[in-house]
């Protein structure tokens, strides 16, 4: 998921902004959803692209690493009340106009966390 973010040190980056990307990878159980074909028995990934958004919006941080676990204590609130049990996930930043002076593809900062 991406969105434009207000995240860095540097003053341009609060100012101007840039595209974060997250990718999410969350553990739960799905066997309930699959025998039934019942939406309600899983974790809506709809729902989870508005909470990611929602917090690459937010801030402004200083640090990926401070928007990696904002973004994943969202997650794990948003579910609080899912019918699914989310236990845990794997959450990746992906920061690739980081101001850096040597070539690079992407900066990421990725955390696993599980149910608090």
């Amino acid at each position: 998921m991406s969105a434009t973010g207000y995240h860095g040190v540097f003053d341009h980056e609060k100012r101007d902004g840039q595209e974060f990307t997250i990718d999410v990878t969350l553990y739960t159980d799905i066997q309930p959803a699959a025998a039934t074909d019942d939406l309600a028995l899983t974790l809506n990934y709809g729902e989870l692209a508005e909470v990611v958004v929602r917090e690459i919006q937010s801030g402004p941080y200083d640090l990926i690493e401070t928007l990696a676990e904002r973004t994943a204590a969202a997650i794990f609130s948003h579910y609080d009340d899912a019918a699914a049990r989310l236990v845990a996930l794997d959450l990746t930043v992906h920061k690739p106009q980081a101001p850096i002076t040597v070539p690079f593809r992407d900066v990421t900062i990725t955390i696993h966390r599980e149910r608090p």
